[in-house]
């Protein structure tokens, strides 16, 4: 382990390494993930991007545009071309796509 590396313990018990100052458990992640649905496509800090910002639904974001969730701490453009596939299966887009 070297110096930049922190071993934290989370509020439920979970020991872990991180390098930065961030307070995520990986092993909470994991278990809150999800098993199906659009949340269940990206990577944990994009799927905490939108829960942060009150997204959980594909109707609550279709309100948005690309250029605002990409905005969002946590949100990578990795990201869009699964959101825009989740949202055309439903008949929706981006806000000033459709």
């Amino acid at each position: 382990m070297t110096s930049k590396e922190n071993v934290k313990v989370c509020d439920n018990g979970h020991t872990y390494v991180k390098k930065s100052d961030c307070p995520t458990c990986p092993v909470c992640e994991k278990q809150r993930k999800p098993d199906s649905g659009f949340l269940s496509m990206i990577s944990s800090p994009a799927r905490r991007a939108l829960e942060n910002n009150g997204i959980t639904t594909l109707e609550e974001l279709a309100e948005f545009s690309e250029k605002e969730i990409l905005a969002f701490h946590g949100m990578g453009p990795s990201s869009i071309p699964k959101l825009r596939k989740a949202l055309g299966e439903k008949g929706l887009g981006f806000r000033g796509e459709r």
